[in-house]
C-alpha cells in the first residue's frame, strides 16, 4: 500500500492531524494498535488556544455544546465545614480572543466528535492495526503493520509517530526521552456514583491523603482523582475504589454504582531530544509527556498537529522540505515550557492543594517569535510581533453583514490583510494567498476598530498570516523587498483545504 503520510496513534494528536490533511486532500494512513476507541476521561480540558484550532477545523461549536464550563471547587474541612473558590480564573471573552476560558469535554467525547469529523471528510482510524518496524531512505518510509489480516507494508513519504508516552516510533528511532520521575503517582477513574452534587469540584484532604471528584460535563459520570503510594499495589477494583473514597472522604454518604474506566500512573516530564529524523516526526505524548495539573498535555498535543500539517502538505505540494525542520525549532521549545509549568502546578497542588487555573495554563500568549517564519519589520513598540498568535477581530463585510478575522482562517490558506491601502495590491495573486482589502470601501470594513487597535495597524500597513493562524510577517512598507522575498519562498505552491 502507498501513501503520501502514515500516521501511528488516533489519539487527539493524531486525530487533529488527520483532518487537516483530510481538509487539504492530502493521502493518508492513519492507524492505531488497540482494538477500539480510548474510553476514558484522562484529559478533560480543553484550552482558549486549542478551541480556536478546533474552530477552524469545524468543531468548536460541536465541543462547547457538549461540553460545559468549569465548575467552582469545594474543598472539605476535617469538620465536615467546606469552602468554595473558583477553580478557573475566567476572563470575558473579547473580540481579539473568542474564548475566554477553557472548555470541560471528557477526552473520549473530544476524540469522538473529532472522528465524527474526520468520517465527514472521508476518512477513518483504523484499529488494530500495529506498527511492528520500519526503515527510511531518501524518498520514503517503509513500514511493516500487522493486523489481524496478517503483515502488509505500507510505503508512505512521511511517517508521524503520535503513539503515545511508550512510542513505538520514538524508541525505533533511537530518540532519547529524558526528563525526571515527579515521585507522584495516582489513581484517575470514571464512576458513576450517588450522593454528591453535580454543581461544584468536590475536594478532601492535603498531600498524599487528598481525593476529587469532578463533575464530567456532557455525562452523569464523575472523575475520580488520587495520589496513592508510589511503592506497592493498588485495589483498582470497584470495591477497591469505593473503600478509598469512604476513607479519604471520611464519610459514608457516597455510594459508587459502577466504575466505566480506571488508571493507574506514575508521573513523570520528559522531553524528546529531537522531533525530526530523516522523514520521520513525533507528535503528542510521544515527544513530551507532563503530568495532569494544568490541562496542557492533550492541548500541546493538539497544536503540535496543527503545526506540522499545514507544513506537511505544503512540502509534499512542491514548498521546500526545510519548512518541517521549523516544526521542531517552533513546537520543543514550547513543549519545554509546558513542562515547566506542568511541574510547578503539580507542585502547588501537592503542598497546598491549589489547582487554580489562569491565563498562562490557556496558551494564548505562546508563539514562535524566534522562529526563521517570523519577519517583523516594525518597531519594537508595536503590540504584536511576527510570531505571535493572531488575534481575532469582527468585521463587517461590504454588504453590511458581520464577519469574523477567524472565518477567514478556516480556508487554511495564507491570508495577506491590506489594511486600509491606497493602491492596488503590489503582490500578485496565487494559488493558497488570499489578499484581503480593508478599509472604509474596501470588502471588509473594521467598523469599531477591533482589527487596528489589536494589530496597530496604520493605513497602509500590512500582516501576512500563517495557515496556522500566526503571524508571519508585518510591515509597513508593501513595496518590502524582504515581504516579496518571505512570499516568493514560501508559497510558490502552497495546498488550500476542502
Amino acid at each position: 500500500m502507498h501513501t503520501d503520510i502514515l500516521i501511528c496513534g488516533a489519539g487527539a494528536a493524531g486525530l487533529t492531524l488527520a483532518i487537516d490533511l483530510a481538509r487539504r486532500n492530502v493521502d493518508f494512513l492513519l492507524i492505531d494498535q488497540t482494538r477500539e476507541p480510548f474510553g476514558g476521561s484522562r484529559g478533560k480540558g480543553i484550552q482558549p488556544r486549542t478551541l480556536e484550532i478546533f474552530e477552524a477545523l469545524g468543531v468548536a461549536d460541536r465541543m462547547i455544546a457538549a461540553g460545559g464550563r468549569y465548575p467552582s471547587q469545594r474543598h472539605y474541612a476535617a469538620d465536615g465545614s467546606h469552602h468554595d473558590e473558583a477553580a478557573i480564573i475566567a476572563s470575558a471573552a473579547t473580540p481579539a480572543e473568542p474564548y475566554g476560558e477553557p472548555l470541560m469535554l471528557p477526552q473520549y467525547l473530544t476524540e469522538g466528535i473529532l472522528r465524527a469529523r474526520l468520517a465527514e471528510l472521508g476518512h477513518a482510524p483504523q484499529y488494530g492495526q500495529t506498527l511492528a518496524g520500519f526503515t527510511q531512505d531518501d524518498d520514503g518510509v517503509s513500514a511493516r503493520v500487522i493486523s489481524a489480516d496478517g503483515e502488509h507494508e505500507v510505503r508512505a513519504r512521511y511517517l508521524i509517530g503520535a503513539d503515545g508516552g511508550r512510542s513505538f516510533v520514538r524508541k525505533t528511532l533511537g530518540v532519547d526521552f529524558p526528563g525526571e520521575s515527579l515521585h507522584a503517582r495516582a489513581v484517575v477513574a470514571d464512576l458513576t456514583l450517588s450522593g454528591l452534587t453535580r454543581e461544584v469540584w468536590h475536594r478532601w484532604g492535603k498531600g498524599g491523603q487528598q481525593i476529587s471528584l469532578c463533575l464530567l460535563r456532557g455525562t452523569p459520570l464523575f472523575q475520580l482523582q488520587m495520589p496513592i503510594p508510589l511503592d506497592g499495589a493498588f485495589d483498582l477494583s470497584d470495591a477497591g475504589i469505593a473503600a478509598a473514597i469512604r476513607e479519604r472522604t471520611g464519610g459514608d454518604d457516597i455510594q459508587v454504582h459502577a466504575v466505566h474506566w480506571r488508571s493507574d500512573y506514575a508521573m513523570s516530564a520528559r522531553l524528546a531530544e529531537r522531533y525530526r529524523v530523516g522523514r520521520v516526526f513525533l507528535a503528542g505524548d510521544a515527544a513530551h509527556v507532563h503530568p495532569p495539573t494544568g490541562g496542557q498535555g492533550l492541548n500541546t498535543s493538539v497544536q503540535d498537529a496543527w503545526n506540522l500539517g499545514w507544513k506537511l502538505a505544503a512540502v509534499l505540494d512542491g514548498t521546500g522540505d526545510a519548512l518541517l525542520d521549523t516544526y521542531e525549532e517552533e513546537r520543543r521549545e514550547v513543549a519545554a515550557s509546558m513542562l515547566g509549568m506542568s511541574t510547578r502546578l503539580l507542585d502547588a497542588a501537592r503542598e497546598r492543594g491549589d489547582l487554580r487555573r489562569g491565563r498562562e495554563q490557556q496558551q494564548l500568549d505562546l508563539g514562535y517569535p524566534a522562529s526563521p517564519l517570523s519577519l517583523d519589520e516594525r518597531g519594537d513598540d508595536a503590540p504584536l510581533r511576527a510570531g505571535y498568535r493572531a488575534p481575532d477581530a469582527s468585521l463587517l463585510g461590504a454588504s453590511g453583514q458581520p464577519r469574523r478575522l477567524f472565518s477567514l482562517l478556516e480556508s487554511g490558506d495564507w491570508i495577506m490583510l491590506r489594511y486600509e491601502p491606497a493602491a492596488a495590491p503590489v503582490i500578485a495573486p496565487r494559488r493558497g494567498l488570499r489578499i484581503i482589502d480593508i478599509g472604509e470601501h474596501a470588502e471588509l470594513r473594521d467598523h469599531a476598530g477591533h482589527l487596528r487597535r489589536a494589530y496597530g495597524f496604520a493605513a497602509g500597513d500590512i500582516a501576512l498570516l500563517r495557515p496556522d493562524g500566526y503571524l508571519a510577517v508585518l510591515t509597513h512598507d508593501e513595496r518590502s523587498p524582504a515581504l516579496a522575498a518571505y512570499i516568493s519562498s514560501s508559497l510558490r505552491q502552497s495546498s488550500s483545504p476542502q
